[in-house]
């Protein structure tokens, strides 16, 4: 990528892999070869970055999605013209103007929202998507309320077309799961004809293919993470696309009783060499997580040890005594799943992929 930003050797770093994302919006390809792929990429790519990501799969995805009106117009004033679908759609007739000036597809959830269109002026009709609520109850219309809603959208000069409708699902990363059937049911029995649906997300798309229809939403797996708490993005076949890394910075052989760290939560047993790495939780990297989470120093693993601190976290390196100054420090990546370091950190992969702060940089390896 262009205008790759500085990155000092003995700070954070986050190594993008572009071959990761291609990889992992093929296999959304293999697995529903006959549904339309719209990328969900809010949240800045789920924080491995917007327009890298965008730029990334302009080939390969037949739409974006973003949840914020600002991520959309960053990438049109980028330059990017491919479909960009707004999922929380607009909140008042500024947003509705730049909505359409800038050919966004809103997605339209409110009898709030059908008032903004049934009242505005602008003079670029735009695409919309009509979101349901299915199940989930968050955001989208009563499915007994969508003829209704389809007939009032098609009066409204300023709605060009209705490009379908559009829910979420709750449960789907269980398999086989009673209220993810019963969601899909609701959905599927909607009156809508010629309308496009689109239910899937990551979960669904990798287990409910009846729920592929025309188009799918895949999210977390785009980025080489599984939706599901019993497996890894690699044992489904993806590849992990970020990898957040460091560096030692300080070595220290500690005797037995020597404390480590805010709140001596840890005690050395035995003489202990104990590494200091340059990342912590200003960088994205959990306070929770316990000692014992795995971390690899020159590829190979060692323990956390007592707390998280802002910039820092130290490291049993008995079993790396060689380790020195300088050397590489993996807290997750291709071979140390995020899903792992979520684990220990009592979280969701997501949260730690996003939390990722905007002090590292994003190096895009292609």
């Amino acid at each position: 990528m262009n205008n790759q930003p500085t990155a000092f050797l003995n700070y954070p770093q986050a190594i993008i892999d572009i071959g990761g994302l291609r990889h992992n919006l093929q296999q959304v390809r293999k697995l529903a070869p006959y549904s339309q792929i719209m990328a969900v990429v809010k949240a800045d790519g789920y924080a491995h970055g917007l327009e890298g990501v965008v730029r990334s799969l302009s080939t390969e995805a037949d739409a974006f999605a973003v949840s914020r009106l600002e991520e959309a117009l960053m990438l049109r004033q980028a330059g990017h013209r491919y479909p960009i679908v707004l999922l929380t759609g607009v909140g008042n007739k500024e947003e509705l103007q730049l909505a359409a000036a800038y050919h966004l597809t809103p997605v339209i959830h409110d009898v709030i929202q059908l008032d903004l269109l049934r009242q505005s002026l602008v003079t670029t009709p735009l695409a919309v998507w009509i979101k349901v609520d299915t199940g989930m109850h968050r955001l989208g219309f009563p499915p007994e309320r969508v003829t209704e809603v389809i007939a009032s959208l098609r009066c409204c000069q300023p709605v060009a077309s209705i490009m379908g409708l559009m829910s979420h699902l709750a449960n789907a990363d269980q398999v086989e799961d009673s209220y993810t059937r019963q969601q899909l049911e609701v959905f599927n029995n909607i009156s809508a004809p010629g309308l496009a649906r689109s239910i899937a997300n990551s979960a669904a798309i990798m287990t409910y293919p009846q729920a592929h229809l025309n188009w799918v939403r895949p999210g977390i797996m785009l980025y080489g993470v599984s939706p599901f708490t019993h497996c890894t993005g690699m044992d489904m076949g993806l590849k992990p696309v970020m990898t957040l890394k460091s560096c030692l910075i300080a070595i220290h052989r500690l005797c037995a009783g020597d404390k480590v760290g805010y709140g001596i939560t840890w005690t050395c047993s035995k003489p202990t060499i104990v590494g200091v790495a340059a990342i912590g939780y200003g960088d994205g990297y959990p306070r929770h997580a316990v000692s014992g989470t795995p971390v690899l120093v020159n590829g190979y693993p060692v323990p956390l040890i007592g707390r998280v601190s802002m910039d820092m976290i130290t490291l049993d390196l008995d079993h790396q005594p060689t380790a020195k100054v300088g050397d590489p420090v993996v807290v997750w990546g291709e071979r140390l799943p995020v899903e792992e370091i979520a684990h220990h950190a009592a979280t969701i992969p997501y949260e730690l992929l996003c939390q990722v702060t905007a002090r590292v940089p994003r190096i895009w390896n292609k």
